[in-house]
């Protein structure tokens, strides 16, 4: 499959389904914030090492969680039952965007979370599609995640934890929070162990996107949330 050069100018994607074996769309464009609404609403998302050029997803299988899947250890019920964590939403965006690039991960030499990405997904939490979950411990942020909410669909990007559980901790507070208002699907993106323990899955592609399809219809939930 050939890899399509996207123009800075107009912002198209080709079909999703043209992705290369690795999942390779595109390369290209720009980080804009309705270029990357474009991407999110067709399956597609942008994942690149600092230094090189924008690169565009669309990887099959997709790795997606359905709130009603979600799979909560019995290690985690104490964290809950005892209040452990606090759990915020949209009050820290851009710091939670920086501590999830500064997050060391096994393997990798750098972050994909680049000043660009941070300055195009900040624009869209400022526009009322991006948005962000804090956990805190005894006041101090140590613990969170961001993503994209549009229909009834929340796309995660990156997540991080400084003591033990706390990501996951977020990580469940938001998926019981997106039940409670609807949501149907939490794309994941691509497979970890860490959140298959919660319950993700990989489907094929495009299954994936006839779910997007159906999601078109419904209106994105803009604004803040609270808590």
């Amino acid at each position: 499959m050939p890899i399509f050069w996207l123009s800075e100018q107009n912002i198209v994607f080709p079909d999703p389904e043209l992705a290369d074996p690795q999942g390779v769309l595109a390369i290209g464009g720009d980080l804009s914030p309705q270029r990357l609404l474009k991407a999110y609403e067709m399956g597609i998302f942008p994942w690149f090492g600092p230094g090189e050029p924008i690169l565009w997803w669309s990887p099959d299988p997709r790795f997606v969680l359905f709130p009603d899947e979600l799979k909560v250890a019995r290690s985690m019920r104490p964290y809950f039952n005892q209040g452990k964590f606090e759990v915020t939403y949209d009050q820290q965006f851009e710091t939670v965007m920086r501590r999830c690039a500064a997050q060391y991960r096994p393997g990798q030499g750098g972050t994909w979370i680049t000043q660009g990405m941070v300055k195009g997904y900040t624009q869209l939490h400022e526009m009322g599609y991006a948005h962000s979950v804090e956990v805190l411990e005894e006041g101090h942020l140590v613990g969170g995640l961001y993503g994209i909410a549009l229909g009834k669909v929340f796309y995660g990007e990156s997540m991080f934890t400084e003591v033990s559980n706390a990501s996951k901790f977020g990580f469940i507070s938001l998926v019981r929070r997106l039940k409670g208002r609807g949501f149907r699907l939490i794309d994941c993106q691509q497979e970890t162990p860490h959140l298959a323990s919660l319950g993700a899955r990989s489907i094929p592609r495009r299954k994936f996107l006839g779910y997007l399809e159906q999601n078109e219809a419904e209106p994105a939930l803009r604004g803040k949330w609270h808590t």
